[in-house]
């Protein structure tokens, strides 16, 4: 039985999105929310079914609660194995999930809250270097915009507006920085 196309292996056709033309074969279908649309694109503006806009088709069963769960009485049991060192002392927490230490202002409060039961032996440590630029030296011949940085008597100033010949030390024209 014949088929009432033409195979259309030569065919010239238009991309739906930009408007170049392309052989009809190198066209692909669009797919949206997991439904084929009759919409051909070239494959520079094809692209792949974004997967969130799938949410919601699908039921998803993700309990948060825990069945039959226990407290953690692990910080209770370790009595004076390290959780209750001060700085300074030797050795760390043996056990528990109160050795882990949590930076500042923890959700909970930690140690502030909890009777020193939480260790915290984080500290920052680190060097602030030094920042070099280079500034290039008024100039009174230089047309100086808003923002413009110089040095100038072994000064650094900023511009807060335009000017030509008019010295750093001039605060109208001039900020020290």
């Amino acid at each position: 039985m014949p088929n009432n196309f033409a195979s259309g292996k030569f065919a010239i056709a238009e991309c739906d999105r930009c408007g170049f033309r392309y052989k009809l074969t190198e066209l692909k279908n669009l797919v949206i929310k997991t439904k084929n649309v009759s919409i051909k694109v070239c494959p520079t503006c094809w692209e792949p079914d974004q997967p969130q806009l799938s949410l919601g088709l699908y039921p998803v069963n993700d309990p948060q609660a825990i069945r039959e769960p226990r407290p953690d009485t692990s910080y209770n049991s370790s009595g004076t194995s390290g959780l209750q060192l001060t700085p300074g002392d030797t050795g760390y927490p043996e056990g528990g999930s109160r050795i882990f230490q949590w930076g500042w202002y923890p959700v909970g409060g930690a140690a502030a809250n909890d009777g020193g039961l939480t260790p915290n032996y984080l500290t920052s440590v680190g060097v602030v270097g030094t920042v070099m630029f280079n500034v290039a030296a008024w100039d009174a011949t230089t047309s100086y915009a808003q923002d413009d940085s110089v040095s100038y008597s072994s000064g650094f100033y900023l511009a807060i507006k335009a000017s030509t010949n008019h010295v750093p030390t001039d605060i109208t024209y001039w900020v020290a920085n």
